[in-house]
């Protein structure tokens, strides 16, 4: 069986999602994905200029999201 998709939270930074992944927006067209790239960063704070990519603003417009999951049992 395969590994399963790993996506991260980065402290007060983009979810990285690391493998293949088509990314498709609400009518199904698909945004290009640089080529050779095994991961991919979404943005999260919303002020990225290439959205849903991210472009690294969220370092310059004070972007808050350092959430934890909860530890395991």
């Amino acid at each position: 069986m395969s590994e399963p998709l790993e996506i991260r939270c980065r402290e007060n930074g983009p979810y990285v999602v690391k493998g293949p992944v088509r990314i498709v927006d609400h009518l199904g067209n698909a945004f290009t994905i640089p080529p050779g790239k095994d991961t991919v960063a979404l943005c999260r704070c919303g002020q990225s200029k290439k959205r849903p990519i991210c472009d690294g603003t969220h370092r310059d417009c004070g972007f808050q999201a350092n959430e934890i999951a909860a530890p395991s049992p």
